[in-house]
């Protein structure tokens, strides 16, 4: 898709009220086609999906012309990850896209020959990309006070956030699986462990590392090796993963497979920051007297520096286009957080429908949850999604927004889909057990611009999958 111009839209065009954008976009829908194009309706034959189970709308991205298809536009539907748009462009449009979270750390007490007499605070402000490598650079720094020893303890400050911990298994059964980890106001690399094996045939073993390193939990370093191919690796271990104090295996590691990376959510998501800040800070060479535990910054205490994150337009692109739910519902919370003080589901909620209403009016209001996609209850129509991409597409913003979408055939969520229409749209896809849908912006052969919105809930919606990337190609194909 080349590059999104920035001033391609006419003048008097710019001049359009949202209240007549609206209205516009509504008779174009009513003039459409809204029969589904014969390879769509063909491809969901074959997954055995009625096409009411499916909602489509594509327009033109600036609205002045018909939709060229509409299909149960006005019907609320469940969108899956693609519900992180609406949050996304929500915060580059309150927040900023320079908007940077920070993560402050106190010094209470007296530091005398690399000791420190007293405690050191971390306060959790939010961050959603507070990963292994920057949480080792918060440490350094701390070491750079001239502090090597705490006499004291670590005090890991989490109160920014108003979240009730949930069972991590309670939405699919799967609670080892990375994306269903909780949203913290001090998240640490997403509260996973990450595991690299690699063969040593010379030893008959793989070797295993883990980062970060967790304190007081054994970790089994080698695994026997089998001469098989690579096939299931991960069943072929036999990991025992629901122990918090131990991670071990039973299995062999097939040999063939070379170097593997298998991260994994921890098995007790509640003692993942305290053991990965005690089991950073002693690898590093730190010592620690206390203990790390959780707790407040005491009043008054100014902090002896903050760590900075990417900015916010950098923060989206790992959102958007690998589908990171936990950093969506940070970045949700933080709408909360940044005009109330404090971030809870609840607040963000008000705050975004509050935005949707002075943007696009009190109608078709999106039926929000944590902002992720991640739910069975979030609501949105084709039509209140392609309103939203016709604004982003008006939008100083829309070069922020729409590098962070994946692109077909090229990276992210779509890398892997191969046809006629790669290289031609920036997407965001989402997928639940009984949803699949993509929306975004369309490339036409003809030089057309499109917003492309579509959604499928039924029982089959993963094997609709076919139809969907038939829709693109059609309308990539408009000549």
């Amino acid at each position: 898709m080349p590059a999104l111009p920035l001033a391609r839209i006419p003048p008097f065009h710019r001049l359009l009220t949202l209240p007549l954008l609206g209205l516009l976009l509504a008779a174009g829908t009513a003039n459409a086609q809204s029969r589904l194009p014969p390879e769509v309706n063909a491809a969901l034959a074959r997954a055995k999906v009625p096409a009411e189970a499916l909602a489509v709308l594509v327009v033109d991205v600036d609205g002045r012309a018909p939709a060229r298809l509409s299909h149960r536009t006005g019907v609320p539907m469940n969108p899956a990850s693609v519900m992180k748009l609406v949050t996304t462009f929500a915060a580059l449009d309150t927040l900023g896209p320079n908007y940077t979270w920070t993560t402050p750390v106190y010094v209470e007490g007296t530091a005398r020959n690399g000791t420190l007499y007293g405690n050191v605070y971390i306060k959790g402000q939010g961050d959603p990309k507070l990963v292994m490598e920057r949480l080792w650079l918060l440490l350094r720094r701390v070491q750079g006070l001239d502090i090597k020893t705490i006499a004291g303890d670590i005090v890991l400050d989490r109160s920014a956030f108003e979240v009730a911990a949930p069972d991590p298994g309670e939405f699919d059964g799967e609670r080892l699986r990375p994306y269903n980890a909780a949203p913290d106001a001090l998240l640490l690399n997403y509260k996973s462990v990450v595991m690299t094996f690699v063969p040593d045939r010379s030893a008959n073993a793989a070797h295993v590392s883990f980062d970060p390193p967790l304190a007081g939990v054994q970790l089994q370093t080698h695994v026997p090796l089998i001469e098989t191919d690579c096939g299931d690796y991960r069943a072929a271990l036999r990991a025992d993963l629901t122990d918090p104090a131990r991670i071990r295996f039973a299995g062999r590691y097939p040999a063939n497979c070379g170097e593997k990376v298998w991260p994994l959510a921890y098995a007790d998501p509640a003692s993942y920051a305290v053991r990965a800040v005690e089991g950073m800070w002693r690898e590093m060479g730190g010592q620690l007297q206390g203990r790390v535990r959780e707790g407040t910054v005491p009043a008054g205490l100014a902090p002896a520096f903050e760590l900075a994150s990417p900015a916010l337009a950098e923060v989206i692109r790992d959102v958007n286009k690998y589908s990171n739910n936990v950093m969506a519902q940070q970045l949700f919370l933080t709408l909360s957080l940044a005009q109330k003080g404090i971030g809870s589901f609840a607040a963000s909620r008000e705050v975004l429908q509050g935005w949707w209403k002075e943007r696009f009016g009190a109608d078709d209001l999106p039926v929000l949850d944590n902002g992720s996609g991640l739910s069975r209850n979030e609501r949105i129509s084709a039509q209140a999604l392609a309103k939203l991409l016709q604004h982003v597409w008006r939008s100083p913003l829309l070069p922020e927004l729409a590098s962070s979408l994946p692109i077909t055939g090229v990276d992210g969520t779509l890398r892997r889909v191969r046809n006629r229409a790669q290289g031609s749209a920036h997407l965001k896809t989402g997928s639940l057990r009984d949803v699949t849908a993509v929306a975004g912006f369309v490339d036409g052969r003809s030089g057309r611009r499109y917003v492309l919105v579509a959604m499928a809930n039924h029982a089959n919606a993963s094997a609709a999958r076919p139809a969907i990337e038939a829709l693109i190609e059609w309308t990539v194909n408009d000549q």
